[in-house]
């Protein structure tokens, strides 16, 4: 086989891959939301009334604006400047992404400082390891 008929196949099957790729990329978003740890059953519950079951849960700490706060604990006073928050993490057809931050929002919110952060980026591909699923069947 000659070089050019080599790199004629190679460019063929890079191309069938970008064509996969790009067809993935438009259809998923991960949502990562750090929020107060009271209101994880809340989020949960509202989650799970429109229909999103899948998700992970992680306990993590942080401070945003609010650089934490004094407490006394046995007469002495601490500074707690890392505060126990709760990530959650999704992913998730594009179409639904704007009702299921709206969801998350909504239960999420105390309107006071700290409530919370959410994240959204774009899912190039996912693979359920068990069968090979592939793309939005996935998840």
């Amino acid at each position: 086989m000659s070089i050019r008929a080599k790199l004629g196949l190679v460019l063929r099957r890079c191309a069938g891959f970008r064509h996969r790729f790009l067809r993935y990329r438009e259809h998923m978003k991960k949502i990562e939301a750090v929020i107060q740890p009271f209101k994880l059953d809340e989020v949960k519950e509202a989650l799970k009334s429109i229909g999103i079951d899948g998700m992970t849960i992680t306990e993590v700490r942080g401070h945003g604006r609010q650089k934490g706060h004094k407490e006394v604990y046995r007469g002495q006073e601490y500074n707690v400047d890392l505060l126990p928050k709760v990530k959650v993490e999704l992913v998730v057809p594009s179409e639904r992404t704007d009702e299921i931050l709206n969801t998350i929002i909504a239960a999420a919110r105390t309107g006071k400082i700290g409530d919370g952060k959410i994240f959204v980026y774009e899912v190039q591909e996912a693979i359920r390891i068990r069968n090979d699923d592939r793309g939005p069947s996935a998840i």
